[in-house]
């Protein structure tokens, strides 16, 4: 549907009908403001306005849909046309608002993420808890974006923004030990001996020293295996 040209055709119909925009409006339950963004052809009426507004400027829904008064000969023609036309700006509508709607959840998931590393302290789990499922929220919303590409692409995308997250997170957690002398948030396993503790991340290892002391360290090393027995060897 051209909607420059049914906002035309709307204003001319409305001036025959010797109606401001503002009356228009009053009949129809919406703002005058509304009327003339679709005189100038910035919006189209919601489909649910289109029998009233129809029945307001005396022409009928091929005709409002077409822009212009269809005759007689044409009817058929511009009907099926019209039919076409609303069904493809009905389905675009839905497909912006859902696509609205996808990047609501991806920056919901994204911040749901990121005010976890924030708020919760490194050594609390919640705070690995609430970033992961952060990453799962926004990876929906990714999901439904993807929804019209090829199965195998979709796929692809969707481990890759997941994966990509993830490491992201990991980096942030290498950093946090590094610069800032805290503890890794994602260690799949802590073993704590008397005056230590052992991180074992999927990444990385990491060794802290003295804990709780003035003199407290913090070691990265590969990962690698341990004896759980013998586990304060590694601050030695």
């Amino acid at each position: 549907m051209n909607q420059e040209k049914i906002g035309k055709f709307i204003a001319e119909c409305r001036k025959k009908q010797k109606k401001t925009q503002t009356e228009l409006a009053e009949k129809l339950g919406v703002s005058d403001r509304t009327v003339g963004n679709w005189e100038n052809g910035r919006n189209m009426p919601d489909l649910s306005l289109f029998k009233p507004l129809c029945n307001e400027l005396a022409i009928s829904l091929n005709d409002l849909m077409s822009g212009e008064k269809v005759t007689e000969k044409e009817y058929q023609e511009k009907l099926e046309e019209n039919i076409i036309n609303t069904i493809h700006y009905t389905n675009k509508k839905i497909e912006r608002k859902n696509n609205i709607l996808n990047v609501l959840i991806i920056i919901f998931g994204t911040f749901i993420s990121v005010t976890a590393l924030a708020i919760f302290p490194s050594e609390s789990s919640w705070g690995a808890i609430y970033s992961i499922f952060g990453i799962i929220v926004s990876s929906v919303g990714i999901s439904k974006f993807t929804k019209r590409i090829p199965y195998g692409k979709r796929i692809l995308c969707n481990i890759s923004y997941f994966v990509l997250f993830l490491f992201a997170f990991f980096l942030i957690d290498y950093i946090g030990v590094v610069n800032m002398k805290q503890a890794p948030r994602y260690s799949i396993m802590k073993i704590t001996g008397e005056d230590m503790v052992y991180y074992d991340t999927l990444f990385f290892d990491v060794v802290r020293c003295n804990k709780n002391k003035e003199n407290e360290t913090f070691k990265i090393i590969k990962n690698q295996k341990y004896d759980r027995e013998n586990i304060d060897t590694f601050c030695k």
